[in-house]
């Protein structure tokens, strides 16, 4: 199935005759949003908005792309929302293999094989096109892989320790970052790949430098880590600015989709709209006041502590509008195509990364080069990612109606 555990309602506890398992549509729909966004990449906005340079094709090119360096686009909110997704999962798993005989030591155990898993595939996945493993660990899927045993505890726990955990994780990598000293006026920037200008841009002065693109704590952390692997060359830096360190505050934002999903599970079948929104608003307005005042810029690059509060925020705003139009307003007809990609979020996963040449190659090669050129070569990015992306979600709902779901 998905990265996230299954999302069910029944009880903590076993009992004489086991409840009839139901999904939440509104948490798979979710999931299917977010991983329709990963997959939809195939569309490639950016090369049509460059063919057509106005403000529509410039919005929908904006919201499919990565934001530089501090900000938020559309498709930044993938990696959070699915990172919460699976926090909001967690009670609901916990309970359903406890209900199922599970004991604690057994769930444990799976959850760190789990947790291997999700690690080993997020290297494999970096790794496809490079002539030996590449070990670098900002992948998704490793740096779920990564805190997942962490959250694990913590779902056994009374929900104080979650909000304690989310306090210290936050707090102490704040404070971490805050104490590791900043470069230094004559450093070399074009050395750690940050070119002059960028580094004007965006790039800070004063106490937010603290943050700044592969001059931090992050960076320094991996120019010791990932050379302890076998590599062809040393490594130094990553062209994004991604960093293995980021799993400890996306961990955090695992943590606020478990305090979301006992909430949800708690009041069910009622949704907890209020509190929902609540948290939304709050965490957005949080993290915007850090950014503001220069005391942890927003970047979800290195998932500074003030992302994980911003982001975790708007993944409560969408959860909240999922559930009020799904469980509230029962309107689940139109979410059938999200659920059917929700349900199976590995296998989405992995065939966006395995079948986009291979779909694309066979257009090409028994359509013709120029056939997806009909509307005009502008489009022609468009119509030939959609057609990739048709294919995407044809597979799943194959697998869906034949109960196939990849299971990690």
């Amino acid at each position: 199935m998905s990265t996230v555990p299954e999302v069910v309602s029944v009880p903590t506890t076993p009992t004489a005759s086991r409840p009839q398992v139901t999904r939440n549509i509104a948490v798979d729909a979710y999931r299917g949003f977010v991983m329709f966004l990963m997959m939809a990449e195939v569309l490639r906005l950016s090369h049509v908005a460059h063919a057509f340079p106005n403000l529509f094709w410039h919005i929908l090119a904006y919201n499919q792309t990565h934001v530089e360096w501090a900000g938020c686009s559309l498709h930044d909110m993938i990696q959070p929302s699915f990172s919460f997704l699976v926090g909001v999962a967690l009670p609901y798993s916990i309970a359903s293999r406890i209900a199922k005989g599970g004991t604690f030591w057994k769930l444990f155990a799976h959850a760190l094989w789990r947790a291997f898993l999700l690690a080993a595939l997020g290297v494999f996945l970096r790794s496809m096109d490079h002539a030996q493993t590449n070990f670098t660990m900002e992948d998704t899927l490793t740096q779920i892989g990564f805190g997942y045993p962490f959250l694990f505890l913590l779902g056994f726990r009374p929900p104080r320790w979650a909000w304690t955990a989310l306090g210290v994780i936050l707090t102490g990598y704040w404070l971490a970052w805050a104490l590791y000293p900043v470069a230094g006026p004559n450093f070399d920037w074009a050395s750690v790949g940050v070119p002059a200008a960028w580094n004007a841009q965006h790039n800070y002065v004063g106490f937010a430098a603290h943050w700044n693109k592969n001059y931090n704590l992050g960076t320094a952390f991996d120019q010791w880590f990932l050379n302890l692997f076998p590599r062809p060359t040393a490594w130094i830096y990553n062209d994004g600015g991604y960093l293995t360190l980021s799993f400890i505050p996306t961990l955090g934002t695992m943590i606020l989709g478990l305090i979301g999903g006992r909430w949800l599970r708690e009041a069910a079948p009622k949704i907890p709209l209020k509190k929902f929104l609540a948290a939304g608003v709050v965490g957005i307005a949080a993290g915007l006041f850090f950014h503001f005042t220069h005391i942890c810029p927003v970047v979800k690059r290195i998932w500074t502590p003030s992302w994980t509060l911003f982001s975790g925020g708007v993944c409560f705003l969408f959860l909240a509008a999922f559930c009020w139009v799904i469980e509230v307003k029962q309107r689940k007809g139109w979410a059938f195509p999200l659920v059917v990609i929700g349900m199976n979020s590995i296998a989405a996963y992995c065939i966006a990364h395995f079948m986009e040449e291979f779909l694309i190659g066979t257009f090409r090669t028994n359509l013709g080069p120029h056939f997806f050129e009909f509307l005009g070569i502008g489009l022609q990015p468009l119509l030939e990612g959609a057609a990739v992306l048709l294919c995407y979600w044809l597979v799943l709902l194959w697998m869906y109606r034949r109960k196939l779901f990849l299971k990690i």
